[in-house]
């Protein structure tokens, strides 16, 4: 008989998940994870559950845990409608580049794939998760459940960051298995960089050299190496400015001269001949085009994903590397010669914002939340009109603070990510702003952010409608249909809950309940009632300044372009 320790297939589990150092799951419990959760709770003084109200929540709290803090969300549902449930918050996870780890019990294993009507089984769940991760793996036994899960921890630190899932049928979770009493290895694959890569850097740096005016062009993937120090040196040292995505906010503080926002982008770049584009796809939202047109423009992309630097872009110099090592090489290489001043770089941003204060009365509202937010909060960006112009007005002064929706714009993501980020963040206030329609999505989860004393300041923009489709059905069409909303008493809906709440009528009221809601200790509903809103759209698009507005764009502050 062998002596090695016996458990069960949950126990394994949980085993793994605290020896990779998960210390808080989002899940909720069912049948097929009995045996897991009875597991968790012989162990609930290591890793602390949080149970939300829709499944859906436990991916969106696993994505907003990562984006706030860096560390690994993990969620937990069971399989069929628990796992559909999640998904939409896992193709968010998967757009926003977030480590998620997904976890998704399944029906027995005798029964997989046959058909038989077991309860939660749907066809091909497995292509279902598999088709929302970068990487998936069905248990084949009790003792591949461990096996498994350190291989998805070394996934999730491999590469580009996003989610992987694991499937476990529930007879497995109850079944016997050997305990592995050692804790898994660090995986060590990303080590510094190549002989190649240095090539490809030696030649990005002569490009930079050779360039008259350098432009900086960084996304959501500067945040998974950290590399927000390197970035900053090599645009200091070439004096280029840095154009942020919405998902690259906060790359650097935009208190720093050379942080611009997408419409200060399109200043800079009519007068750019070489872009270093950082950790993003470069993709305009609508179309599979690059943001910018080709032309005289040379193109360096550094990216973790060599997928994201084939066609249709077409840079002089492709490197396939983590941030870090290859910012870092590449300031050492090129040559300090600073091409836009401090001065002109102002111009530029104090161009931007004047094109920002005339969107009223979004501008005044995203200055207010601005004002009366800790300096230290973190806000979560959605889908409604204040929120789309907070993409370029909303001031971001360090990594990990500004939360976006990503590419899949998943309307409602907001809410049920700011909970997960509180958690993540272990006391700082985050702001999480919604219309009135994305907020009905998850209304529910009032309770989570009640039951956790979570320190969530939600403000809800209600003009009673889905506005931004509202707004686009008249101006295409000259009508509108499907997009009036019949929403509930929010004073009511917050009292029923237990959570504080006030209404405010404009941006100075606005301003005085945030500041309010610092002082409370969990979570605070604030209703702002608006009307129809002007469209913020024409400055958001990193596009040639020609679109900016009809029919003539303003003058760019640097002057004519050279070109």
């Amino acid at each position: 008989m062998s002596d090695t320790p016996q458990t069960t297939g949950g126990q394994a589990l949980v085993d793994g998940l605290i020896k990779n150092g998960i210390k808080d799951l989002f899940l909720i419990p069912g049948i097929q994870l009995d045996w897991a959760v009875d597991a968790l709770r012989q162990r609930s003084d290591e890793v602390r559950l949080f149970i939300p109200r829709h499944e859906q929540t436990t991916t969106y709290m696993a994505d907003g845990y990562y984006r706030a803090t860096g560390r690994i969300g993990a969620a937990m549902v069971v399989p069929g409608p628990g796992a559909l449930n999640a998904g939409a918050a896992l193709a968010t996870a998967y757009a926003s580049n977030s480590k998620v780890l997904f976890v998704t019990g399944q029906i027995h294993s005798s029964g997989i794939g046959k058909g038989c009507g077991l309860l939660h089984e749907i066809k091909d769940q497995s292509g279902f998760v598999r088709g929302l991760t970068k990487w998936h793996h069905m248990v084949t036994s009790p003792s591949d459940i461990r096996v498994a899960l350190d291989n998805a921890f070394r996934e999730l630190g491999r590469g580009r960051p996003r989610p992987v899932g694991i499937e476990i049928p529930h007879d497995y979770l109850s079944a016997s298995t050997a305990i592995d009493p050692q804790a898994p290895e660090s995986d060590q694959s990303q080590k510094g960089l190549s002989a190649e890569d240095l090539v490809q850097i030696q030649k990005a740096a002569a490009l930079l050299d050779e360039a008259s005016f350098p432009v900086i062009y960084v996304g959501g993937g500067i945040f998974a190496s950290a590399a927000h120090a390197e970035l900053q040196r090599l645009a200091e040292k070439i004096g280029a400015p840095v154009v942020m995505s919405d998902n690259g906010r906060g790359a650097i503080s935009d208190n720093h001269p050379l942080a611009m926002n997408a419409l200060a982008g399109r200043a800079v770049f009519e007068h750019a001949d070489v872009v270093l584009v950082v950790g993003s796809r470069f993709a305009d939202v609508l179309t599979p085009t690059p943001s910018w047109p080709a032309g005289k423009v040379r193109y360096i992309h550094v990216n973790i994903d060599e997928a994201d630097l084939g066609p249709p872009r077409s840079p002089e110099v492709s490197l396939v590397a983590d941030a870090l090592p290859a910012l870092r090489e590449l300031a050492e290489r090129v040559k300090a010669n600073v091409r836009l001043s401090n001065d002109r770089a102002a111009l530029v941003k104090r161009w931007a914002q004047g094109q920002i204060d005339l969107v009223e009365p979004q501008a005044s509202y995203v200055r207010a939340i601005r004002k009366a937010m800790p300096e230290d909060g973190i806000f979560v960006n959605e889908l409604t009109q204040v929120g789309y112009l907070a993409r370029i007005a909303f001031p971001v002064d360090a990594p990990r603070t500004y939360i976006g929706p990503g590419y899949q714009g998943t309307l409602g993501y907001g809410f049920p990510v700011a909970l997960g980020a509180a958690v993540g963040a272990a006391g700082r206030r985050v702001v999480s702003v919604t219309g009135d329609g994305g907020f009905g999505w998850n209304m529910q989860e009032l309770a989570t952010a009640q039951r956790y004393r979570l320190p969530v300041t939600l403000i809800v923009f209600n003009d009673g409608y889905y506005g931004n489709v509202r707004a686009i059905q008249k101006r295409e069409f000259g009508a509108e249909v499907g997009v009036d909303l019949a929403n509930p008493d929010f004073e009511l809906l917050a009292r029923a809950f237990g959570v504080a709440f006030q209404a405010v009528g404009s941006p100075s009221q606005l301003e005085a309940a945030v500041r309010e809601a610092n002082t409370h200790l969990g979570p605070v509903l604030i209703e702002a009632k608006v009307g129809v809103m002007p469209s913020p759209w024409h400055l958001l698009r990193l596009q040639p300044m020609k679109g900016m507005s009809a029919p003539q764009a303003p003058a760019n502050p640097l002057g004519e372009t050279p070109r």
